[in-house]
């Protein structure tokens, strides 16, 4: 084997791994994005915040998206973590409108690092929707979007 060879090999194989790790859902810790093959469009929503008016932004987002583009033209997923978990809690007001978006392929992921904050201060951990798709890290998912072409905005 040649040196040139070799060098271009590793490099090659180096510059791969991190296509492989995101392909088998791996980097970012959560499940790698499944997307429509229609899927023209990519959006990643961040909450991060409580607040209704919050809350409610992020869903017209999502809502006025789908509307726009179509629910196989467009993929989008939330990312809630820090104070913004409360719209994925079991009781959230608006678990009927997360639940009609998660129909229509909208994906919701939920913080773990948050999640057990909250169970270490305060003793358990909070119930939550079930259509809620635990992740290792928000932060890190978010930026796992942005790198697999996913748009960030932040309403």
């Amino acid at each position: 084997m040649s040196r040139l060879r070799l060098p271009r090999r590793l490099l090659l194989g180096a510059a791969l791994a991190p296509v492989a790790a995101q392909a088998a859902g791996t980097v970012g810790g959560g499940p790698a994005p499944e997307v429509s093959a229609f899927a023209e469009h990519r959006l990643a929503l961040q909450l991060s915040e409580s607040e209704p008016h919050r809350q409610d932004l992020v869903l017209s987002v999502a809502n006025n998206v789908l509307k726009a583009y179509g629910p196989d033209k467009v993929a989008i997923e939330v990312v809630a973590f820090g104070p913004g978990i409360d719209l994925l809690r079991a009781e959230s007001p608006r678990r009927s409108e997360v639940d009609s978006l998660v129909s229509q392929g909208v994906r919701f992921d939920l913080c773990l690092n948050t999640v057990e904050t909250i169970a270490r201060e305060t003793g358990q951990r909070p119930a939550l929707n079930p259509h809620a798709i635990p992740v290792e890290a928000g932060v890190v998912q978010l930026m796992t979007l942005a790198e697999a072409g996913y748009i960030l905005v932040r309403p």
